[in-house]
């Protein structure tokens, strides 16, 4: 995994989602869309941040440095990215 920076196109508000990671049942999950570097039309992601992290808030055109992660599962024969 590389660690790039990435600039904050739009982030969510942060809410409680069941966890059965966490120790009292429940994490912090907030969605942001980052952009990659140099263009206007730049690729795009949609990402999740989870814990403490969902807490964060960051303006619109802030520069972070972000290491993205996807995974994928399999479910009734279909493949859903998480």
């Amino acid at each position: 995994m590389n660690t790039q920076i990435m600039r904050v196109v739009k982030q969510g508000e942060a809410f409680a989602v069941q966890s059965q990671k966490s120790e009292n049942g429940q994490m912090m999950k907030c969605n942001i869309v980052l952009q990659e570097m140099g263009g206007k039309y730049e690729n795009q992601y949609a990402a999740a941040m989870l814990g403490n992290m969902a807490l964060c808030k960051f303006a619109p055109g802030a520069l972070v440095a972000v290491t993205l992660r996807f995974t994928a599962r399999e479910y009734n024969g279909q493949v859903y990215q998480d």
